[in-house]
């Protein structure tokens, strides 16, 4: 079957394109090589979603994929392993092959992980990577940041409103973050900053409760009780088997503003895999709405 638009990527940008382009009678598919609603998944509760006092990831997510089930679009399990570009795109997955129209890339970008044994576990139950969207869970609660750099800095000025106490905990000797937020965190009295220092491990069972800490001059070690860990160490955007069709950045971004056009007609971006200042669901999902709608105009031309 040829499809109008395929999007690659379920997050709620690329859910919210979907639903976005079925509105416009255009046929859709959606694909999605792990979760139908990514990385808020694993938000346990979410409360900056106009609309909604309070829902979990998952909720959102289901809403989601039932809304644009209802609407009538396609979907389909798999990783694209490739886009070849022409008057009908070719999107090749590990399971199949399929044609459109347009395609509108929307696979978001992950969480640079710490590698440690029950990370996984953790995540949404300890292990946050938004104080925006989870600080307020951690209240009046000690909680540590892994990172040095303007994200990390950033996350932990939002926590000392909240948290009682946080412990930015830096692998190099000094914080690489610009000149104003190493002051800002410097200034503040419930912050402090652990430097040459790696996280060793992750404590607790069924719950977190703290970490492991490792000197890295000498090896030395200590545990330090946390309610709660945010690991900003980075991101990396998930655009690796496009670059043929899409002007990445040097750190992998596609290089596109906020019209979501490329420089690849019929080929567009959305979400997180974008370069942007602000990444949240209410940014993705505006991308998604803005892709399709650029999308369906390239088809109606």
């Amino acid at each position: 079957m040829m499809y109008d638009i395929v999007v690659v990527g379920g997050g709620p940008a690329g859910l919210t394109a979907a639903l976005y382009a079925r509105r416009a009678n255009k046929t859709v598919l959606v694909i999605e090589k792990a979760t139908f609603g990514g990385q808020i998944t694993f938000s346990p509760k979410v409360e900056n979603i106009p609309g909604f006092l309070s829902v979990t990831g998952n909720e959102f997510s289901e809403k989601l994929v039932e809304q644009l089930a209802e609407q009538g679009a396609d979907f389909e399990f798999g990783e694209v392993l490739s886009i070849t570009d022409g008057e009908v795109k070719t999107v090749v997955t590990d399971s199949d092959t399929f044609e459109a129209k347009a395609v509108i890339i929307a696979t978001g970008a992950k969480h640079r992980l710490l590698g440690l044994p029950k990370e996984e576990d953790f995540i949404g139950e300890g292990i946050s990577f938004c104080a925006v969207c989870d600080g307020a869970f951690f209240k009046d609660q000690v909680v540590g940041v892994v990172g040095g750099g303007n994200s990390a800095l950033q996350e932990a000025l939002q926590l000392s409103e909240l948290a009682k106490k946080v412990y930015i905990i830096q692998n190099l000797d000094f914080l690489t973050g610009e000149g104003k937020l190493c002051e800002q965190v410097e200034a503040k009295a419930n912050i402090d900053i652990i430097l040459g220092t790696t996280v060793a491990a992750l404590l607790g069972d069924a719950a977190f409760t703290g970490v492991t800490l490792c000197k890295t001059a000498d090896g030395s070690k200590t545990d330090l009780p946390l309610d709660g860990l945010f690991v900003a160490i980075g991101l990396i955007p998930q655009n690796e088997a496009f670059a043929n069709v899409l002007k990445l950045d040097e750190r992998g971004y596609a290089d596109y503003g906020e019209d979501c056009l490329t420089g690849t007609p019929g080929i567009f971006v959305a979400g997180d895999c974008r370069q942007k200042h602000i990444r949240q669901v209410t940014t993705a999902a505006a991308d998604g709405a803005v892709a399709a709608l650029a999308a369906c105009r390239y088809l109606d031309n």
